[in-house]
């Protein structure tokens, strides 16, 4: 199925930017359907794609054919925002078959913790071997799923760049001997803090792999093409979705403990806490109230968008559309577009990942015959 219309003004996009008119032409094609939430998109060498689903499923897509990859998901904890999540391909995967989920991991039907698992691929491509399990274990996790966070993407020097949730526990997010509210920088092949991060030299080694902190729950990671420049998405609670300019090191301003003060988790704080933590790093785009649920991101890139070259693209769960940021070069966003070809037609969009091909691949997680689509201009 292809959809080809012609762009109309966004109206009010929401947030604290401006709203553009939407791109004219996007063309639409759903490329796999009979997926069940699926939640992340990797590709591989030859055209075929991995899909994971978080009821504890992967989905091999080779030519619109959709075919389930046998592997143990037997111990992924299913359950709220909780499964099968993540996946990140290797970059040798063409002699090396590796790829690395992330899932939230029971035992004994009790809630362990969230790892990053490395898999390899059978040749053919029906089922997956886990070879490394974890790769990194111990990112905390809630018994009911909540913001289990945990989208994992390469950065451009090659390290892995992994975005976690706070499980909903209010200690989490400022607590630099936890890997839960983070953006982690990670050795691929050993899970190991990578060379040059920020707290390398802390005693703790939940801490040397910290590249930022303070966060809710991150569910979308885009290093933005030819530059070092990082960008993050993250669900808010009642108010302000968050898109953050990763800088290392720093604080995002999340604490519903308020310094420990308060039992629960309170939500009534903000996003970014300016008065308890004035060195925290402010948004650079934030909803406002209600929220869109964002999820992921990428960077459209390559001569095809046209104009539309370096926008930012972010899917939205409660807001079922794909919002596209325009960016300046320091990172500031320009102004915020919602094109009409996807507002509300496919429902709850999640993941987004730039192909090889430069189409740009989106999820749906509604639950009932998911669809892959890809998005081009016209």
């Amino acid at each position: 199925m292809v959809v080809l219309l012609a762009g109309c003004s966004a109206g009010q996009a929401g947030g604290s930017a401006p709203s553009a008119p939407a791109p004219s032409g996007l063309r639409v094609e759903q490329v796999a359907s009979g997926l069940v939430h699926g939640w992340d998109v990797g590709f591989l060498p030859g055209g075929q794609i991995l899909v994971t689903e978080r009821p504890g499923k992967l989905a091999l897509v080779s030519g619109g054919k959709v075919t389930d990859v046998r592997a143990d998901f037997s111990d992924v904890l299913v359950k709220g925002e909780g499964g099968l999540m993540g996946v990140v391909v290797h970059p040798d995967f063409a002699t090396s078959r590796k790829f690395t989920t992330c899932q939230t991991h029971e035992e004994n039907d009790r809630a362990v913790d969230i790892r990053l698992v490395t898999w390899q691929l059978s040749q053919d491509g029906t089922s997956a071997e886990r070879v490394k399990n974890p790769l990194l274990g111990g990112l905390p996790v809630n018994p009911s799923g909540r913001h289990s966070g945990c989208r994992p993407t390469l950065a451009h020097d090659g390290s892995l760049l992994v975005g976690t949730g706070d499980t909903a526990n209010a200690s989490i997010a400022q607590n630099r001997q936890s890997l839960g509210g983070k953006v982690l920088r990670l050795d691929l092949n050993t899970g190991d803090a990578a060379p040059g991060n920020p707290f390398a030299d802390a005693s703790d080694a939940a801490e040397r792999r910290i590249y930022t902190y303070g966060h809710r729950n991150v569910q979308g990671v885009a290093p933005r093409p030819g530059s070092d420049q990082v960008f993050t998405t993250e669900h808010g609670p009642t108010a302000d979705d968050e898109v953050n300019l990763l800088r290392a090191g720093a604080n995002y301003g999340w604490d519903p403990s308020r310094g420990g003060t308060v039992g629960g988790y309170d939500e009534d704080v903000p996003m970014t806490d300016l008065r308890r933590f004035p060195d925290a790093v402010p948004a650079v785009w934030a909803s406002g109230s209600p929220t869109d649920a964002i999820c992921g991101a990428a960077f459209l890139a390559g001569p095809n968008w046209h104009d539309m070259n370096g926008v930012l693209a972010v899917t939205a769960l409660k807001g079922a559309e794909l919002l596209l940021f325009t960016l300046t070069a320091d990172g500031k966003v320009e102004s915020v577009s919602v094109p009409p070809e996807l507002k509300g037609r496919y429902g709850r969009l999640r993941a987004a990942r730039l192909g090889p091909d430069g189409g740009l691949y989106v999820t749906t997680s509604n639950g009932t015959d998911d669809v892959l689509l890809r998005i081009t201009r016209g």
